[in-house]
């Protein structure tokens, strides 16, 4: 067999799929389905249409989109509020698992997994018949290694780790979508993290909460109880223009039979052109304990720029002032703080501090609990739920004048 280069095989597959007029169903359509926080539904809109989607719609538990592949390729590069991208294959009513098995086999899976291709599946149903995750799950594997079976005698190999492609399967009030995961796996791995502490805040809801806040660096801005630095880290990524998929290694959208290495090469090369510095001081924080100050300053050394953000050891209470700044910050509650702190005294203590230490800024602060805003003493501007990680947050808006 003559030798063959990557790109001669993804050329290859793709001049193979043309064979089948009916193609995949994202092919058909050009239309994609955004996961995410269902309180981010409306940031998430905005974000989409600010990175070229069009045909925008707010769905259960998510966002369909229509995109032209560079587009598609952007979104999954750069979104930050977004968990993962799926790209549909098919969609059938499916009142039974018989229904899922036959009709999953009928998708021409050797355009997307190879003998040596490892796969995952990822599973969620939803007021339908078919009442069982793990179930629906195990149905469409076995649809997947009968197909590759009964054609070539071998299945293909699962692996729940790090699967060379993850398909979707989501059962909802008795239809059936199967997609691709186009992202990869969940993209609010950014990657950076490389030190943690206990809890982190999900770095999607980070983003989030820098977004809410408007902050454009025009003021500084101040985390005081900074932890592993993911809020420091997301409003550095920001304000930088740093892509938020900047480190990974590779998308889910690589294995799609119509994947174009030279148009992401571009997407990606545009992106990355549009990263700026970011002044010193601009971004700073700090936390009371010195191993979180530690992973913070870790975390942020990966990334561009990140030695222009200061973190500092320090108890709130002793910092002198924050004047004229946009505070962030995400209070320790539960696990997150020794069982001997009295939260109600704690968050106290913080809303005196906002008060008497900080006149002219704004502060955003993310309670995972909600029963402890109203120890702050502070009128609130707004509140917004955050449903993430599986806490229950508020993110609340306070102006100090």
């Amino acid at each position: 067999m003559a030798y063959c280069n990557n790109k001669q095989v993804i050329r290859k597959r793709a001049g193979e799929h043309q064979r089948y007029a009916s193609g995949f169903k994202y092919q058909q359509d050009s239309k994609y389905f955004a996961q995410i926080a269902e309180n981010l539904s409306e940031e998430g809109l905005s974000e989409l249409e600010g990175l070229g989607a069009r045909d925008i719609e707010p769905a259960h538990s998510g966002i369909y989109f229509s995109a032209e592949k560079s587009v598609f390729y952007r979104i999954n590069y750069m979104s930050r509020l977004i968990s993962r991208v799926l790209a549909p294959l098919e969609s059938f009513p499916c009142s039974d698992s018989d229904i899922l098995y036959k009709n999953a086999k009928k998708i021409k899976w050797e355009l997307l997994i190879s003998r040596k291709t490892t796969f995952s599946i990822v599973s969620n149903v939803s007021d339908s018949v078919i009442d069982h995750s793990q179930f629906a799950a195990l149905r469409l594997k076995d649809a997947i290694a009968d197909y590759f079976k009964e054609r070539t005698g071998k299945r293909p190999n699962v692996d729940t780790i790090k699967p060379d492609i993850i398909i979707n399967l989501h059962i909802r009030n008795d239809i059936a979508d199967i997609s691709v995961d186009a992202s990869g796996g969940a993209l609010h791995k950014r990657g950076y993290r490389e030190e943690s502490v206990t809890a982190p805040m999900q770095e999607t809801v980070a983003a989030a909460i820098i977004r809410f806040s408007q902050w454009d660096g025009s003021v500084p801005l101040y985390d005081p109880m900074c932890g592993s630095g993911t809020l420091l880290c997301e409003a550095l990524m920001r304000q930088c223009n740093i892509p938020a998929a900047i480190f990974r290694e590779k998308f889910g959208f690589q294995m799609l039979p119509d994947y174009n290495p030279e148009l992401w090469d571009q997407v990606k090369k545009d992106a990355d052109a549009s990263i700026i510095e970011i002044a010193p001081g601009i971004i700073s924080g700090s936390d009371i304990s010195k191993d979180s100050v530690s992973a913070a300053k870790t975390n942020l050394m990966g990334l561009h720029f990140g030695s222009n953000v200061t973190v500092k050891q320090m108890d709130f209470n002793d910092i002198q002032s924050i004047e004229n700044s946009v505070i962030v910050a995400n209070p320790p509650y539960g696990i997150r703080i020794g069982k001997d702190q009295d939260l109600n005294v704690f968050h106290k203590n913080l809303g005196d501090f906002l008060k008497q230490k900080c006149q002219g800024s704004t502060a955003f602060i993310y309670f995972g609990e909600p029963e402890y805003i109203k120890h702050m003493g502070l009128r609130a501007s707004w509140k917004k739920p955050i449903k993430a990680g599986g806490l229950d947050g508020r993110l609340v808006k306070y102006e100090m004048y």
